[in-house]
Order: C-alpha cells, then sequence, then structure tokens
C-alpha cells in the first residue's frame, strides 16, 4: 500500500523537491501484528531530521492514521516514511512556505537466512569513500548515491553487507546499517559528526547494551581497531542485529553478545 499525503495513490508532481533535488528525509521501520515497533523514536527521529533541515513534519496523528490504514491491510511489514519538501519554484532557493508532502509506503518483510542471525554474514570494505559534510550527518536524507554506488560494488551473493569508510579513513557504517565492536566489555560504535546515519537501532542498542554490564562508547573508528575487535555487529530497523564473521581475511568465531542483544531489541520494541 502506498498513501501519499493520506490518500492511497502512487504519484507525485514531476516538480516535486525531493524527486528534484532530494530535498526530503525519510524512515524505515517494521510492523508486528499491526504494532509499530520502536515508534516513539522513529518519530523522534524523523521530527530532528526535519528540523535540521527546515523541513514541515508531518503531525504525529497523521502518521499514526497511516500506519493504521496500513497495518489492517499488513500487520506484519515494512513501511517506509517520506518527507519531501514539496513542490516549489525552479532553483534551489527554499519556498517561503512549504507544506511538505508525507508518503507512507509498506513493502514484505524481507526472508534474510536464518544462517544471517546464527552464523553471522559476511562483509567487504567498499573501495568508495564517504564525503564529509558535518551538516547533513546523520540525516537519513533523500540523497543516498554514496550508498547505491557501494552497493554496486560487488554481486557476489556470499557477501551481505559492506562497510563504508569515509575519505579520512574513518569507519562509518554499513551501506544499509550502523556498525558496532566489541572490544572486552566495551560496545563502541562510529561518531557521526561528518558523515553517515544515525539509525533508531543504534540508538536503542546503546541505550539498551548496559543492561548487559557493556559500557558504551561513541567516538572515531579506524579500520584496524575494526580488525582488532572481539565482536563485529550491524543492525538497523529492519534486520536487527548481525553479526560479521569474516572481513576480506579477517574471520570472527562465535557470537557472545550478539544473540543477547538481539533479544534485548526484541522484547524492547516500545
Amino acid at each position: 500500500m502506498i498513501l501519499v499525503d493520506g490518500k492511497r495513490i502512487d504519484t507525485v508532481s514531476a516538480l516535486d523537491r525531493g524527486l528534484a533535488y532530494g530535498d526530503g528525509v525519510f524512515r524505515t521501520l517494521v510492523l508486528r501484528a499491526g504494532k509499530t515497533v520502536a515508534w516513539p523514536s522513529h518519530y523522534a527521529t524523523l521530527a530532528a531530521d526535519c528540523t535540521r533541515l527546515h523541513l514541515p513534519c508531518p503531525a504525529e496523528t497523521s502518521l499514526h492514521d497511516d500506519l493504521t490504514q496500513i497495518a489492517a491491510q499488513a500487520p506484519d511489514c515494512v513501511v517506509k516514511i517520506t518527507v519531501t519538501r514539496g513542490v516549489g519554484q525552479r532553483g534551489y532557493a527554499m519556498p517561503a512556505h512549504s507544506v511538505g508532502v508525507r508518503i507512507v509506503a509498506s513493502s514484505a518483510l524481507p526472508a534474510y537466512p536464518q544462517a544471517y542471525y546464527d552464523d553471522g554474514i559476511v562483509a567487504r570494505v567498499c573501495d568508495l569513500r564517504l564525503a564529509r559534510q558535518p551538516a547533513l550527518a546523520g540525516i537519513k536524507h533523500l540523497n543516498r548515491l554514496e550508498n547505491v554506488l557501494a552497493r554496486s560494488e560487488w554481486q557476489d551473493a556470499d557477501i551481505t553487507e559492506g562497510i563504508l569508510l569515509d575519505t579520512q579513513d574513518q569507519v562509518i557504517g554499513g551501506c544499509m546499517s550502523n556498525l558496532f565492536i566489541r572490544l572486552g566489555n566495551t560496545l563502541l560504535t562510529p561518531a557521526l559528526t561528518h558523515s553517515g546515519i544515525a539509525g533508531v537501532t543504534r540508538a536503542r542498542l546503546l541505550a539498551l547494551a548496559p543492561r548487559l554490564n557493556l559500557s558504551v562508547q561513541v567516538q572515531a573508528l579506524a579500520l584496524p581497531a575494526l580488525l582488532a575487535a572481539d565482536e563485529v555487529m550491524m543492525c538497523n530497523s529492519v534486520i536487527g542485529i548481525w553479526r560479521v564473521r569474516q572481513l576480506g581475511d579477517k574471520h570472527w568465531t562465535g557470537a557472545q553478545y550478539t544473540p543477547a542483544l538481539r533479544n534485548l531489541l526484541e522484547q524492547s520494541i516500545d
């Protein structure tokens, strides 16, 4: 199902600034038994991203109505919420008054192999380097060309995810995920002050990890430190959390904390 401003249509104007300039943001979330997993966090993050880009954020009640329509048809699904600045005059200048456009679209939950959860995944380091732009860092904006190009680097079905570094060779995350490493009793995720997307599942794991007596750190991360980690994990709202079992010639055996973190995510869905 696709809803545009609450109406069951699947088109927007060819003059929409989201199409012309990537002028908008989006969030991807999951419905389970008709309930939106981690909805307060998703809406707060959407609102924060809209504020940073001076976009009109849809009212929570409007999105709730949209999600209710979708849940009635597909109680278990993936939902993408897109907010654009809407139609404006030609040129980059923001319209003086913009009501924005909200698009809420559902799709089937992907059927990932159970081995990804039981045994872990194989990843690669992408050749593409992410540009540094603090004004956009952390925001899930509509221009995702870097991710598209990075994902085009491999067709090997045995490789599940690509790890992205920035132009200073700092580890940022995955093509479709955020990244964590475990060093002893410390869970560390890269700082996203210059590039990357601050995902909701990343924030949830930072909040939940202390329940396992793990301390958490958000800081710059270089590739050698990642390779020296005791455990490497990738996460997003759709996959939950996967352990990386192989990255190039580096292999990790055993998942000491990944299953426990997954359980915490699944138990804390509000």
